[in-house]
């Protein structure tokens, strides 16, 4: 049951979960001051810098013929609307298989503030196992990302992970060059132009304008590993009730690939309500072991 207490995030691009659930099997990031590269197919690590569009299109090349495709770069441009509300807090609880209210989500935009000269919003997400399965598996988890305030590709991404007693906390510096010397407590990661974390992710799924796009992609770091995430618009006007209420809503489904290959236990769904500020009201997830839904509890 790895990883289940921060499902949410998972949704929110898909390789996160899968990093999650696997972390038993792999070496715990630490933190740490240096360089490092981002664990990626052997194509992106070789990518020049501005070819993130080719990484993304051929990272699918097995999903499809890879024809041009003029939406398939929309999730690396800037978004000329892109605004975020400061001090908005999303909650959620999380429901696998029949078990209600196994974790909880919250979803926070902290702030608006400048990050090694550049404007970046600060955003984080919180996540709790709730009874009974947190007397097997306690788990409290923050991450938090800071990313451009135009593009919302990520310029640090921190993980501050506390399961079973476990402590391991993660401060990743961005860049496309390798080259900008790292902080005291951070490490530097080189990844492709345009990447996203999976909260810049998810904030700019809720800025896409699905009436006009159907196909979004792009590549996402989770903290160990880089993917290639598409987006795509599967049904609109969808009426969803939630505990925060009902919603008609946008459902978005996501998929991830590694390597071009699509990842099969990595399949989600994003229900984005139609209101002003596209809230994100469900989240749900398909895995070999169960299905889990996130659910919006309130929103302030």
């Amino acid at each position: 049951m790895a990883g289940i207490g921060v499902l949410a995030v998972a949704l929110l691009a898909g390789g996160a979960y899968y990093a999650m659930h696997q972390r038993e099997t792999r070496p715990q990031p630490a933190l740490a001051s240096g360089r490092e590269t981002a664990s990626a197919p052997p194509m992106a690590n070789t990518t020049p810098a501005g070819d993130a569009k080719g990484f993304a299109a051929r990272s699918a090349g097995k999903a499809d013929s890879g024809k041009a495709d003029p939406n398939r770069a929309a999730a690396l441009e800037p978004h000329p609307g892109l605004t975020l509300r400061t001090g908005e807090i999303l909650d959620y609880t999380a429901d696998v298989a029949k078990v209600s209210n196994v974790a909880t989500l919250r979803l926070q935009v902290a702030e608006r503030r400048n990050l090694v000269g550049k404007n970046a919003w600060h955003l984080q997400a919180f996540a709790h196992t709730q009874n009974p399965l947190r007397m097997v598996f306690e788990l409290d988890d923050q991450f938090d990302s800071y990313s451009d305030a135009g593009t919302l590709a990520s310029l640090q991404y921190e993980m501050h992970l506390s399961e079973r007693g476990q402590k391991v906390d993660s401060v990743q510096r961005m860049s496309t060059t390798g080259k900008e010397p790292a902080t005291a407590n951070a490490s530097q990661t080189q990844v492709l132009p345009g990447t996203r974390d999976p909260l810049g992710m998810m904030q700019y799924l809720r800025h896409v304008d699905w009436s006009k796009t159907r196909d979004v992609r792009g590549p996402v770091y989770d903290g160990h590993k880089l993917y290639d995430v598409r987006a795509t618009l599967a049904g609109s006007t969808q009426s969803v009730t939630v505990p925060a209420g009902t919603y008609a809503t946008d459902k978005v489904e996501i998929r991830v690939f590694d390597n071009g290959a699509e990842m099969k236990d990595a399949h989600f769904f994003v229900y984005l309500a139609g209101d002003e500020a596209r809230t994100p009201v469900l989240l749900e997830a398909e895995m070999p072991f169960a299905s889990a839904r996130v659910a919006l509890t309130k929103s302030k």
